[in-house]
């Protein structure tokens, strides 16, 4: 049998001592008024007694009936009244003072459930510091103002509404096991992030909060903790036991974040789930989720274990918190672990914790039909204006509804192969700042300006044979920059049933000057050149540029820039490919040449990870069209490749900028084995700069392909002091099929601090 106990409001007849005595029926009285003989007379000398309607005794005891229950409704309704009273203070002291013109003033909070729960099922295992295990289950949306929130037991523990809708689950208390050491959590440190690790939506260099920060964050002033990028309306912070931050960095499992504080000690589960919400709360606003979510709301999600050990003779605390996953979609969330610790002493600890950002019931996001920009807009860039489609829209599309950053009229297309940008690492552009232009018209001039923040720890650092941005990033953001400009004016649209897979054709692109993109971001503009369309295809001719954060783009010429043409292809056009020979079978060089003399070289660039594209290259020393070196290279091709789930969504493609990227890693390592590098100090590859690359792309890299091979004729070494680069042509593969051909293609090494070429 289960009672429902209601929280906030009194739910049925009040309990009244009274009840059960009988109505006493008045006595008849005397003509005179007298009382009846053998009734006595009131003895109290207190004149109101004398001043009674009659001094009948039936009378009397009526009215002190009457009395009586009035005193008890008074005491009751006193009771009751000191009880809401505590209640408020006590969600005051959970969820924050109330700020006045501070949104989410006064909002639920997990922990403020928590302590309903408590209140209603009364003392138990950690209501009072004691050891406990609960498991924490979110159903909905935390309570809203005016919602009535109800508690109910359950065999296992209690569930909780507002109003009619479930929100959270409480299974437990029970008594916990003795915690068992996790040296782990919190100990990895911070390197370059993992690709497709979440990035964070601004930069910050905070690294630490004292006090007085934590004030501003439960105040909801994210911007004067975090600097300008953060500023804008951002969820309060809901006070608790996190007295400062004394570690807030990248890393931990996720390669995301890190926090450490000192904290009060533990006095029950409230404690313990509160200390854990605000380590959340306080990571989601250092990585900036709000920033793309209008009136963000902090909303837990999904299921947490929460437990309490023995606190007894501990004094002073510190919460240790590590994100073990975070996403922008379907809205920006982080899943945490995190403890509270005494030394070595794991005094409390809090499992998959997550902590999402929601929009405000009822606030339209994304964009509207005919790419008219949002009703909302609230992502601002790098110089304060506002987004049209933010990270969230795009992250959106990438793995599946491209309504948001392209209009209703792309809402067909969730579960059906269509365009979308790359996913993960590969989404390279972070936001479209403006599109001078109008849907459907498609003859050219249209203009697109972007964004993209390359974060000082983004995983190509890590994972490129050198610090500076290897070339596969150059060109996936401005390629990236430019189609999305075409698919934001209706590309598509022309044939609205159809089902269009994009595919880039060919394009020039130069780096004009070295740059250092740590912690930048890149500036895009694309210009629509033409339309063209055909049947089962739709061809877009492009302009680009770049330029860096701070560049007048007026009197700055861009660091980079090119061209490029583009096609939007039905699957029938697609499966008619015939690659770059007219669909004939076209042997490379070596295989020409039976028995010639090679070097199998290992490759040992310094690539590692995702960007290990190479593992061996056979050299032919003079060989060539150009008698100046060959080099060949087998790569295996398989389903489980991760550029598979990145590019694209529904339609998996090897970008060919990686079939670029693992040709300038052979040259590279070509440097290497012929001691070209030899004579610098601690050389370092860069992307040459003042060299044309030219591409044509006459197919694809599939899943299914089992292999890729490239070749390279080496044309010129060049020198300068500190400095030494290739030159070369090369073509790419597909068994059966040549499908790529590059026109200098090149690799550099330099030293440190050495002049630009």
């Amino acid at each position: 049998m289960t009672a429902e106990l209601d929280v906030l409001s009194f739910d049925g007849r009040p309990f009244d001592a009274l009840a059960a005595l009988q109505p006493v029926a008045p006595h008849p009285q005397e003509p005179d008024g007298r009382a009846p003989q053998g009734v006595p007379e009131p003895t109290t000398s207190d004149p109101s007694t004398h001043d009674r309607s009659t001094h009948d005794p039936a009378a009397l005891a009526a009215g002190i009936v009457a009395e009586l229950r009035a005193e008890l409704v008074a005491a009751h309704r006193a009771a009751m009244d000191v009880q809401v009273r505590w209640q408020e203070r006590a969600l005051a002291a959970l969820a924050g003072p109330a700020t006045p013109g501070v949104p989410g003033a006064g909002e639920w909070t997990p922990a403020a459930l928590l302590a309903a729960v408590a209140d209603q099922l009364g003392d138990g295992p950690g209501r009072g510091g004691g050891p406990l295990r609960l498991a924490l289950t979110w159903d909905g949306d935390l309570p809203r103002h005016g919602e009535q929130v109800r508690v109910t037991r359950t065999p296992s523990g209690a569930l909780v509404r507002a109003g009619e809708r479930p929100v959270l689950r409480v299974d437990g208390p029970t008594a916990p096991a003795v915690p068992a050491p996790a040296p782990a959590l919190a100990a990895a440190p911070a390197t370059f992030r993992p690709e497709g690790a979440l990035e964070p939506l601004a930069a910050t260099p905070v690294d630490h909060l004292g006090p007085a920060e934590i004030d501003l964050l439960v105040a909801g002033r994210a911007g004067a903790v975090f600097g300008a990028r953060h500023d804008q309306q951002a969820p309060r912070l809901a006070a608790g036991l996190l007295r400062a931050v004394t570690e807030l960095r990248p890393g931990g499992p996720a390669g995301v974040g890190v926090l450490r504080g000192p904290c009060a000690v533990p006095a029950g589960d409230t404690d313990v789930v509160a200390a854990a919400w605000q380590a959340g709360s306080v990571l989601a606003l250092w990585l900036g989720l709000h920033l793309c979510v209008p009136e963000a709301r902090f909303q837990p999600v999904g299921t947490c274990g929460a437990e309490l050990f023995d606190t007894t003779g501990a004094q002073d605390a510190e919460v240790v918190a590590e994100i073990t996953g975070a996403d922008l979609v379907p809205r920006p969330w982080l899943r945490l672990d995190a403890e509270i610790r005494a030394g070595e002493r794991v005094l409390a600890r809090v499992s998959e914790l997550t902590v999402a950002l929601r929009e405000a019931p009822g606030v339209p996001m994304g964009t509207r039909s005919g790419g008219r920009p949002p009703v909302r807009p609230v992502r601002r860039g790098i110089t304060g204006d506002l987004a049209v489609v933010d990270e969230l829209a795009l992250a959106t599309a990438s793995v599946g509804d491209l309504g948001p950053a392209l209009g209703p009229e792309f809402a067909r297309y969730a579960e059906r192969r269509a365009t979308r940008p790359p996913a993960g690492g590969l989404r390279l552009v972070g936001r479209v700042m403006a599109v001078q232009g109008t849907r459907g018209e498609l003859s050219g001039g249209a203009t697109g300006e972007t964004e993209f923040d390359s974060p000082a720890d983004a995983w190509y650092y890590g994972a490129a044979p050198s610090p500076s941005v290897p070339n596969v990033v150059l060109m996936e953001t401005s390629l990236q920059s430019a189609l999305l400009l075409g698919y934001h004016l209706g590309a598509t649209l022309v044939d609205p049933e159809q089902d269009y897979s994009l595919r880039n054709l060919d394009g020039s692109a130069t780096l004009h000057r070295e740059v250092e993109l740590r912690g930048r971001t890149i500036r895009q503009r694309s210009t629509l050149l033409s339309t063209t369309v055909l049947s089962g295809a739709v061809l877009q001719g492009f302009r680009y540029a770049l330029w860096l954060d701070g560049e007048d783009r007026d009197t700055v010429d861009p660091f980079y820039s090119g061209q490029s043409l583009f096609g939007f292809f039905t699957a029938a056009a697609l499966a008619n490919q015939t690659g770059l020979d007219n669909g004939a079978s076209v042997p490379n060089w070596l295989e020409e040449r039976p028995g010639t003399p090679v070097r199998v070289v290992d490759v040992d660039t310094g690539a590692s990870g995702p960007l290990h594209l190479v593992d061996r290259i056979e050299v032919v020393d003079g060989g060539g069209r150009h008698g100046a070196g060959y080099l060949r290279a087998v790569r295996p091709v398989e389903e489980g490749d991760w550029f598979f789930a990145r590019h694209f969504h529904l339609d998996p493609v090897m970008p060919g900028s990686l079939g670029i990227e693992a040709v300038v890693q052979a040259l590279q390592q070509w440097l290497l084995d012929t001691g070209a590098t030899a004579e610098l100090d601690h050389p370092e590859f860069v992307v040459p700069a003042g060299v044309e690359l030219t591409w044509r792309y006459r197919g694809q890299i599939l899943a299914g392909d089992g292999a890729m091979t490239l070749e390279v004729h080496v044309r010129e070494v060049q020198r300068r002091p500190g400095r030494v680069r290739v030159i070369a042509d090369a073509s790419l593969w597909k068994p059966g099929l040549r499908i790529y051909e590059l026109d200098g293609i090149a690799a550099e090494a330099r030293e440190k601090g050495a002049q630009p070429w």
